[in-house]
């Protein structure tokens, strides 16, 4: 099923400081949580595609003036807490020397994060929020961006001194001790960017077919095609994709519905294609595996500027209800020609309502991840300077 962080960017978190306030934190009564910290956490993790890595500077845990019996029993509540709170990490990176040390895991070092330079991640989409200057230097030394945690009327000391030398004013991206802010601006809502909307109304003699779609939206619209179970899974498309949509389709039923399902899919592939626009700032690739009862689907893709599909599903019966199960196949390869995507879409053998449901779900979540713009990028995703 290849590995489960294909392509993520990663939300490299400090702790002390922007989850709980800065202290040495060796008692249960030092916990003193950040304001607003759960709500955007949560929201951030539910919504968005990111790795979350904590990456933290403990001084001198396991010295007489922090032994580490003070030190993991209230680490280990902190993550609890925010694990109750459906906020979770994907990794730990905590070191604990002294400065006078100069370990190279230390922060702004990288010495503890060898494992996102071997391939996999999405570094150039990834942040740092840390609460001080050396967590911008340590985005900078990763190569992505930072949201320095601080009060805005501090921007200028990125601008001076022996900040300014080190070039770290291009690296930050945002400076707010605002969580909400915080996760507004990560999950694109202050996007100055014109809007990515598009209403495409195709007619010809076989259908007639209406699409209204908003690629930032939140999973809200209707769907009427005549088709019952096909109408069925259009809605989970737009529900997990988080897209906001209409689509209305009438077409030659009585002959039968091969008509009405690809014309659905091809306009349903030009509208995602134009509102993708130039594709500056967005992340390009999804990947989701996604389980369903006795069915596990992974879907992959790529809005490349080339058309791809490659397919591996073997459907348990024919069709499910009155939908014949040879359309699913004819669907997102129509789609994929319009769009102009690769597509890898598989599922295992299992009930046939349950593997077609897991694709879409599947294929509406990557699409999720491959269309979210990033706020502070207007890079083209390609080195050949067109998609």
């Amino acid at each position: 099923m290849g590995q489960p962080h294909m392509h993520k960017p990663i939300l490299f978190l400090d702790r002390d400081g922007i989850l709980v306030e800065e202290d040495q934190v060796d008692s249960f009564e030092k916990i003193r949580w950040i304001p607003g910290v759960f709500n955007a956490l949560r929201k951030l993790r539910e919504e968005s595609n990111y790795y979350f890595a904590m990456v933290s500077n403990q001084d001198g845990v396991g010295t007489p003036s922090f032994p580490s019996e003070a030190f993991w029993p209230v680490h280990e509540r902190i993550i609890d807490t925010l694990a109750g709170e459906r906020i979770t990490f994907d990794a730990q990176h905590i070191d604990m020397s002294l400065p006078e040390d100069h370990c190279p895991g230390r922060k702004p070092g990288i010495g503890m994060l060898g494992e996102y330079f071997e391939g996999g991640y999405d570094l150039e989409h990834s942040l740092m929020i840390g609460d001080r200057l050396t967590d911008v230097q340590l985005a900078k030394n990763i190569g992505c961006k930072a949201i320095w945690f601080a009060d805005p009327s501090r921007l200028e000391e990125l601008k001076q001194g022996i900040a300014g030398e080190l070039g770290l004013s291009e690296t930050c991206v945002l400076v707010s001790d605002s969580w909400q802010e915080i996760a507004v601006f990560i999950l694109g809502g202050k996007s100055v960017k014109l809007e990515r909307r598009v209403e495409i109304d195709r007619r010809t003699a076989e259908t007639h077919v209406a699409v209204s779609l908003n690629l930032d939206g939140s999973g809200k619209g209707s769907v009427e095609t005549g088709l019952p179970f096909f109408d069925h899974m259009l809605a989970q498309l737009i529900r997990h994709s988080g897209v906001d949509a209409t689509l209305h389709a009438h077409g030659d039923l009585q002959v039968d519905e091969h008509h009405t399902v690809e014309d659905v899919a091809i306009v349903l592939g030009q509208a995602f294609l134009q509102a993708l626009g130039d594709k500056r700032g967005i992340s390009r690739y999804g990947y989701e595996v996604l389980p369903m009862d006795d069915v596990l689907a992974q879907v992959a893709i790529d809005f490349s500027g080339r058309p791809y599909l490659v397919w591996d599903a073997q459907f348990s019966r024919p069709s499910v209800g009155t939908f014949p199960t040879e359309m699913f196949r004819h669907f997102f390869k129509s789609f994929s020609d319009e769009a102009k995507c690769n597509l890898d879409m598989r599922v295992s053998e299992g009930n046939a309502h349950h593997q077609a449901e897991a694709l879409f779900k599947a294929f509406a979540r990557a699409i999720r991840q491959a269309v979210h713009r990033y706020p502070w990028s207007d890079a083209l995703p390609s080195t050949k300077g067109v998609l």
